[in-house]
């Protein structure tokens, strides 16, 4: 039975970076033990009182070392998990971005160990919000 102490709320906010036919992803680091070296957006969670575009603009710089501006809402991705006895409502709040400026880098000790730009017909394996960022990124190409 779900209750109140048994359930997590967590919103996160991502960035969606395409430059030409790619998309930038970053690989989840051991950090992350059920999805370690499989791949998502570069994002994360959304700090109390931040709004959710200045949490992705600074996990961003964190994870890529790239300094994004926000292009608009992308959508929104809703999700509940089940671990053990926890309900973990992950909300992920997705946006189009462009680079302003700086050196794509590797995030040092974090959650992820290695960005990279994938063209979208030779995507790693994903994790569903990396899924679901693909599909929005390349969906008016697609029509």
């Amino acid at each position: 039975m779900t209750n109140a102490a048994n359930q997590r709320t967590r919103i996160a906010a991502y960035g969606l970076i395409v430059r030409n036919d790619e998309i930038l992803l970053c690989r989840l680091s051991d950090k992350v033990p059920n999805a370690a070296g499989k791949w998502t957006l570069p994002g994360g969670g959304v700090e109390f009182g931040e709004h959710p575009e200045e949490a992705m603009m600074r996990e961003l710089l964190e994870e890529t070392g790239l300094v994004v501006r926000p292009e608009g809402l992308a959508g929104i991705d809703s999700r509940v998990i089940r671990n053990g006895d926890i309900a973990h409502h992950n909300i992920r709040v997705l946006y189009f971005a462009s680079v302003i400026t700086g050196a794509l880098r590797h995030e040092i000790d974090g959650s992820t160990d290695e960005c990279k730009w994938w063209p979208r017909t030779e995507l790693p394996t994903l994790v569903s919000v990396a899924t679901k960022g693909v599909e929005l990124a390349f969906a008016e190409e697609a029509s």
